[in-house]
């Protein structure tokens, strides 16, 4: 298993994550490098076995969770807009948690501060990327969804 998530490919998940971020009045994230080097972890077990699957939350504390696999050496840019393309099928009148929108949820959720990046690449070449998130987001909680995932700010 050879882990490669360079900091360059973190710096580019990092920024595109921001930039659409942006989008939806969140603030932006910075870099942990600890939430990182757990992330990078975790990656590399998910590429020795190459199967996808989110870890325990126990073993995550209460950090949030993205995961993305290609059969390919994904680019950050590619990992963030796949995740973030789910938007077109959240509703923002009926908001909420769904495990079609989750990925895009957790990116843009206003109160999250820090970011986690890892990558591994699988014997085969397949990539596993791993975001963790701090703290959490995809609260379910009565307020949660409508106070923390914002609409798209109207561009003038």
């Amino acid at each position: 298993v050879c882990v490669s998530a360079s900091k360059q490919f973190a710096e580019e998940l990092l920024q595109a994550h921001n930039e659409y971020r942006r989008k939806h009045q969140a603030p932006p994230l910075k870099l942990s490098s600890e939430l990182s080097s757990e992330a990078g972890r975790y990656a590399e077990s998910l590429a020795s076995t190459r199967i996808l699957k989110h870890s325990l939350e126990s073993s995550r504390g209460s950090c949030g969770e993205n995961l993305a696999w290609a059969s390919y050496d994904q680019s950050g840019k590619d990992v963030a807009a796949r995740w973030y393309d789910e938007v077109k099928n959240y509703n923002f009148n009926c908001p909420g948690f769904s495990s079609g929108t989750g990925h895009f949820t957790a990116m843009v959720w206003q109160s999250t501060k820090k970011l986690g990046v890892g990558k591994a690449i699988a014997s085969d070449g397949s990539s596993f990327v791993v975001a963790r998130y701090f703290p959490a987001g995809n609260i379910t909680n009565q307020g949660h969804f409508e106070n923390n995932v914002l609409p798209l700010k109207a561009t003038t």
